[in-house]
């Protein structure tokens, strides 16, 4: 789905918010559509595709890892796989002690 939604819109983004709609669903935006500030966090990428989640988000969420998933179904109106019948999900793992461990090496800081 990220490389057909690609296709079609150019670069895309992916933002995880705390926010009431659809809060365990990352919205999928055209890059630079969405404007990240500092109090967003990056995690990476996904196919090309940078993923970013709110600071107070981050903090709640940072003892997980964070998979995102595509699901059946419709979700946001504002993500642009929701015409597709589809919809974009985050899930998560606890990470164990050891991968807790890993992670303390490494620092990702607020944009």
């Amino acid at each position: 789905m990220i490389r057909q939604l690609a296709a079609q819109h150019g670069a895309l983004m992916f933002h995880q918010s705390g926010g009431c709609c659809d809060g365990s669903s990352p919205m999928c935006y055209p890059a630079g559509e969405f404007r990240t500030g500092a109090q967003d966090v990056h995690l990476g990428a996904i196919e090309g595709a940078e993923v970013y989640i709110g600071a107070a988000q981050y903090a709640l969420w940072s003892h997980t890892q964070l998979i995102i998933d595509l699901v059946a179904g419709r979700g946001g109106g504002f993500s642009l796989e929701a015409p597709e019948g589809v919809r974009f999900l985050t899930r998560s793992r606890v990470f164990t002690e050891s991968e807790l461990g890993e992670l303390g090496r490494l620092c990702v800081e607020p944009r």
